[in-house]
């Protein structure tokens, strides 16, 4: 009896399964796997527990010298951004002492280590008040104090910058969870993130008395904050660093507390992720809003596009409508006196028609162009015709 292609693949699958014998898509895919779970072991070279533990915990001791550090490195941010230089910033940066605060947030965080999370936060607080008094005093005092296109970025949440934390958050946790020191990794990982900038933003808001600049500047601070402690908990978690299983710090671990230590770590786990979720929102909006405007061009600033309608609901055979700056020179003492030149910023929209306008539709044409671009210098009209 002849079989069909549908029993003899079920006789040969029972036959290749009794041998133990694997297809040959089947063996690509399990090699492939274990290739990346070898590539992707974050396991692989870890620190002892102990070490991971004393590396997270040390960021949240506070002493003199810290706190020396932290102003002389928020004055070198605050030159940085007074002045556009980047060199300034990104060594403020680098010396800034803010990273393991945020670090031993996280590690507190992952390990329900209670007392270390508060111990952390208050560091962090206090650090964050240091900061915004140092950059309120140098922009009040500053005699070029003004709004930098540097403070400008700083104050601007966007995604990309929860993007950054994330993935610094990670490297940062990574390292300092490996065998060697992770001194360079933190360092890069502090520059990348750019903790301090913000600070000294939102102290320039309280300098130029700016509520708006201000909350934006710290919020954009929080960004950076958050994301990075919770990209750095989810590499502790990965680890599997160890819970504080003695919940109520008498020296003995019951079953039952080790139980509620589970609990209470999925129940943490889960609320600090739809916190997170929570507030991200309004970056995500901002981001959002940025891009949509981005995308209508630097021309539309005048509301081009909504004038354009305009026009063309009230002058009849509307063809062009642009607005544009032009700078023109003007002579005083004539050019070939050798007079003195100045410059002038004129703003100019054209109107291009297929007939030659009225005077009155030239003037409902102007008033309707003044209407989103104030600053208009004159308008120009052209015809077909």
């Amino acid at each position: 009896m002849e079989l069909n292609k549908q029993q003899l693949r079920r006789v040969r699958d029972r036959h290749h399964r009794r041998h133990g014998i694997k297809p040959a898509a089947a063996r690509v895919a399990r090699d492939a796997r274990r290739f990346l779970a070898r590539s992707f072991n974050v396991r692989e070279g870890r620190a002892p527990y102990h070490v991971i533990r004393k590396r997270f915990v040390s960021g949240a001791q506070l002493n003199g010298t810290h706190l020396c550090i932290l102003i002389v490195a928020m004055t070198i941010a605050c030159i940085g951004l007074d002045t556009n230089s980047d060199i300034a910033i990104v060594g403020a940066m680098l010396i800034c002492p803010l990273m393991g605060s945020v670090l031993a947030v996280a590690y507190g965080v992952a390990t329900l280590d209670r007392r270390l999370t508060e111990q952390a936060l208050a560091g962090l607080l206090l650090q964050m008040a240091f900061c915004l008094v140092t950059s309120t005093i140098y922009f009040r005092l500053s005699p070029i104090a003004s709004t930098t296109a540097a403070i400008t970025d700083n104050s601007t949440p966007t995604v990309w910058d929860l993007a950054i934390a994330l993935a610094g958050g990670f490297a940062g946790g990574l390292g300092n969870t490996r065998d060697q020191e992770p001194a360079t990794l933190i360092s890069g990982v502090a520059v990348a993130t750019a903790l301090m900038p913000p600070l000294c933003a939102a102290g320039y808001g309280i300098a130029a008395a700016s509520l708006p600049l201000f909350l934006s500047a710290l919020y954009e601070f929080g960004i950076n904050v958050v994301f990075i402690a919770l990209a750095a908990e989810g590499v502790l978690l990965a680890l599997r660093v160890p819970l504080k299983r003695d919940l109520n710090d008498d020296g003995i671990v019951t079953d039952e507390e080790s139980r509620l230590a589970d609990e209470l770590s999925r129940k943490v786990r889960r609320r600090v992720i739809a916190g997170t979720i929570v507030f991200a929102i309004p970056c995500m909006l901002f981001t959002a809003g940025s891009i949509g405007s981005a995308s209508q061009g630097v021309q539309d600033g005048y509301g081009v596009v909504q004038t354009t309608r305009e026009l063309a609901a009230v002058l009849p055979g509307l063809e062009d409508y642009s607005v544009g700056s032009e700078v023109s020179a003007n002579m005083t003492g004539g050019a070939t006196d050798g007079g003195a030149g100045s410059a002038t910023r004129e703003v100019v929209a054209r109107v291009s028609t297929q007939r030659e306008l009225s005077d009155a539709e030239k003037e409902t044409a102007r008033r309707l162009i003044r209407l989103n671009v104030p600053e208009l210098t004159r308008v120009e009209f052209s015809s077909a015709s």
